[in-house]
């Protein structure tokens, strides 16, 4: 015998809630993350050593949206850090 449509709608909407309040935080982690990669070089280079992958995205991204050149700049301020 299925379960009672009735008494399945609360624990669906409890999780549907559940899902969308981790789905929020993550967008806004991913904001603040990206947020603080625009504005630090390094928060940058910190995440070149723990997370390149995350960085090359941060990359892409502002080349998608028009803005270039700041993987130049940080690649030429960490080379000028290394001598």
């Amino acid at each position: 015998m299925p379960p009672n449509p009735t008494s399945v709608a609360p624990l669906a909407k409890t999780l549907m809630k559940g899902v969308i309040v981790v789905e929020l935080l993550g967008v806004f982690g991913a904001y603040c993350v990206f947020h603080k990669m625009n504005d630090s070089q390094d928060f940058r280079s910190t995440m070149n050593r723990r997370l390149p992958s995350v960085l090359e995205v941060y990359y892409k991204s502002n080349e998608w949206a028009g803005v270039y050149g700041v993987r130049e700049k940080d690649l030429i301020a960490w080379s000028a850090n290394q001598d």
